[in-house]
């Protein structure tokens, strides 16, 4: 069989730009013969397109044989049918979407990742970030490791084979790589028998399990990815969890804890798609009661609320309900410009917006707007919104935020840059105000963002608003000196 990765050479030197928010899926079918797994994993893809548009890649497994195609571009661009023609049926699979970074375009460093070591071989798809990945990384370049890419992945892949080679098992070398591990991880590891799931003691990131009609199992990021493929939602993995499939049976390898106490509430806020249920906590429903909390503690007199697309619209929704304020359509955005919170560079981000939304004049013209989004990380589309918005007639623009002001950097797998490029580390309310134009600007206050979960049974990772994370982030801002330049 064919072990293709699509994949050209070049080597990508920043490693110490690379974050991840991504999305993963894995599925065994439960059945000896050939089943046309590549479809399933990309609808799950499709489902998962929202967490990352960089590249996107699948692995089959087919009684043992491991096939990988993968590519940069969305999955309807990267997954065609002739691609998955180049993959065989099988009874495994798994599959990733990987978001914008800060080596856009390298497809190096799109996943999954597949090796082979001295007891066989594997492939991986990984979420999150590690935070001593640096350290790792060194102490396996210096042990004769040759790195190829520049993502956490390939040192997570590392450390998994070198402790498969004194280990009985793929799942008691993954228990032992956790170990030396540090950060956000959810990933799931295919190896020539098994497909395993693995979630840090954290639980920074989601990954739920869910079971097919037949019999066969799934693990992925979010439980939209199962409602495509056919499956029902099982439960969450547990954080500090290993799970394995082996002929159709499943079993917790490693026990974890009931409850995540890191959970990323970006995952509300923005990350996750709106029909998911993410710890046992609508996504939908969580992000209308931001909007009701923040109408409650920073009301205003006017026309219309609008929502700006597509993270802030639940959210506007529940602005007006709660305000009694009416609720109206007036931004369209064009579908097929990615997320610009994800795109890699500044320069993308900024040429997205232009083309990304258009108001409707007709719901805004002569109206006292109120602008309801879910989050200002850079100010960059908020600034191009709120003129886009001035131009169609609106006599005032009013931006209420459904989360609080972000004002530091993400060490678990959100490429949000350095702490200068956040607009509310750089100014206050007031300066946001002016930079924006706007008429006037509130965010929900932190402590009532604790309370847009209520159903969830976790506690949740705050570090981007407040600075205090919950573990030791010193290694994170190691340097890599095997990646600095050589002229």
């Amino acid at each position: 069989m064919c072990n293709k990765h699509c994949i050209d050479c070049s080597y990508v030197r920043d490693f110490a730009e690379i974050h991840e928010e991504c999305g993963v899926f894995g599925i065994t079918t439960g059945v000896y013969d050939r089943v046309d797994v590549r479809e399933e994993v990309r609808y799950a893809l499709y489902a998962l397109q929202h967490r990352g548009q960089e590249s996107c890649g699948i692995s089959v497994n087919d009684h043992g044989i491991i096939s990988t195609v993968k590519g940069v571009g969305l999955v309807p661009e990267v997954l065609t049918n002739e691609a998955l023609e180049k993959l065989p049926m099988g009874q495994m699979a798994i599959g990733h979407n990987r978001y914008g970074s800060a080596d856009s375009g390298d497809v190096m460093n799109a996943q999954p990742l597949y090796i082979r070591h001295a007891k066989g071989t594997m492939s991986m798809a990984f979420n999150g970030q590690l935070i001593n990945a640096v350290e790792i990384r060194r102490e396996l370049q210096q042990q004769g490791i040759i790195f190829h890419t520049s993502s956490d992945a390939e040192v997570i892949a590392y450390t998994i084979a070198k402790e498969r080679l004194t280990s009985h098992s793929t799942e008691e070398a993954v228990r032992r790589a956790m170990e030396k591990l540090e950060g956000a991880i959810s990933m799931v590891v295919m190896s020539p028998r098994k497909l395993i799931a693995a979630r840090d003691k954290h639980g920074f990131r989601p990954m739920v399990i869910g079971q097919l009609p037949g019999g066969g199992y799934i693990f992925a990021s979010e439980t939209c990815a199962l409602e495509v493929v056919g499956a029902k939602f099982v439960r969450d993995v547990r954080p500090g969890e290993i799970v394995q499939v082996e002929n159709n049976i499943l079993t917790v390898y490693q026990e974890g804890t009931e409850k995540p106490t890191g959970l990323c509430i970006f995952e509300y806020v923005y990350f996750a798609r709106p029909d998911s249920v993410v710890e046992g906590q609508s996504v939908h429903h969580s992000r209308k009661l931001a909007g009701a909390l923040v109408s409650k503690i920073a009301p205003v007199d006017a026309d219309v609320v609008i929502g700006s697309p597509d993270s802030g619209l639940e959210a506007a929704m529940g602005y007006a309900e709660a305000s009694g304020i009416p609720y109206g359509v007036g931004l369209m955005k064009n579908r097929y410009i990615g997320r610009t919170f994800i795109q890699p560079t500044q320069k993308e981000r900024e040429n997205s917006v232009k083309i990304k939304l258009n108001a409707i004049e007709r719901t805004v013209r002569g109206k006292r707007v109120i602008l309801v989004d879910d989050s200002i990380v850079r100010g960059t589309t908020s600034k191009r919104v709120v003129k886009i918005l001035r131009e169609a007639g609106a006599t005032e623009v009013h931006m209420r935020v459904a989360s609080p002001p972000y004002t530091n950097k993400c060490y678990f797998g959100t490429d949000n840059t350095e702490k200068r490029n956040l607009i509310a580390a750089r100014t206050n309310v007031e300066g946001i105000r002016e930079e924006l134009g706007l008429d006037s600007i509130a965010f929900l206050p932190l402590e009532d963002m604790l309370k847009v979960a209520p159903d969830a049974n976790c506690g949740f990772c705050i570090g981007c608003f407040t600075g205090e994370y919950p573990v030791d982030i010193t290694k994170a801002n190691e340097i890599d000196k095997f990646n600095e330049k050589l002229y």
